[in-house]
C-alpha cells in the first residue's frame, strides 16, 4: 500500500515539475521574442544606406559598371518584414560587394579604388557575420552601416578625383620627363662573369 502511495506522490510531483518547466520555458520564449523585437526595431531604424550616387562620376559609372549599379541598387532596397529578411539582404550585399572587383572600368582600376572596395567588402561581410549570430549585436550592425556609408562617400570622392586628374592637360615634355623618372625602365644591374671583383 505504501509503495502505491509513494508512486502516486512521485507521479504527482513529476507532473508539477513538468508544468513548472513548461511555464519557465514559455516565459523564456516570451523574453527572447521581446528581445528580438527590440533588436529588429534597432536594426530597422539604423539600416539606412546612402545608395544615391553623390557626384557626376558616380552617376556616369552606373551605365558602364554594372556591378556598381547592382550594388547601389541592393543597398537602396531595405528589408522590412523580419530579422530573417535582414539576414538574407546581408548575405546578398556581401556577395555584391565582392563582385565590385569585377569589371572595374580601366580608368578607375587603381589601387586607391581597389583598397576602398576592399574596406567596403570587409564592412559588409562583418554585417553579414554579426546578423547571423544567435545574440545579434544590433548596435554594432548599425555602426557598421554608418561606416559603409562613410566608405561609399570616400570611394565616390576618389572616383571624382581620378576624373579631375585625368582632365588636367599635361604640359609639353611632361610625358617624357615622367618616362625618364620611371625606375622600371632603368638599365638592369646585369652581372658580367668576365669582370672579376677587386680583392
Amino acid at each position: 500500500m505504501k509503495a502505491k502511495e509513494f508512486l502516486l506522490l512521485f507521479t504527482f510531483l513529476l507532473f508539477l515539475s513538468c508544468q513548472d518547466e513548461s511555464k519557465l520555458r514559455i516565459i523564456e520564449q516570451k523574453k527572447e521574442a521581446q528581445k528580438m523585437e527590440i533588436v529588429f526595431a534597432n536594426i530597422n531604424k539604423g539600416w539606412n544606406f546612402n545608395a544615391q550616387p553623390q557626384n557626376e562620376t558616380s552617376r556616369a559609372l552606373l551605365t558602364n559598371w554594372s556591378e556598381w549599379r547592382v550594388f547601389l541598387k541592393e543597398l537602396s532596397q531595405k528589408p522590412k518584414s523580419s530579422i530573417g529578411a535582414f539576414q538574407q539582404k546581408a548575405k546578398t550585399l556581401s556577395k555584391k560587394a565582392v563582385d565590385l572587383n569585377n569589371h572595374i572600368p580601366f580608368a578607375y582600376s587603381k589601387p586607391e579604388i581597389k583598397s576602398r572596395i576592399a574596406v567596403i567588402t570587409t564592412k559588409v561581410n562583418a554585417i553579414d557575420l554579426f546578423i547571423h549570430l544567435n545574440q545579434i549585436p544590433d548596435n554594432k550592425i548599425v555602426q557598421l552601416v554608418q561606416e559603409v556609408n562613410s566608405n561609399l562617400t570616400a570611394i565616390q570622392l576618389q572616383l571624382e578625383e581620378i576624373d579631375r586628374k585625368n582632365s588636367i592637360k599635361t604640359e609639353e615634355g611632361e610625358a617624357e620627363m615622367i618616362r625618364m623618372l620611371d625606375t622600371t625602365r632603368a638599365i638592369p644591374n646585369v652581372h658580367n662573369p668576365k669582370l672579376k671583383p677587386h680583392k
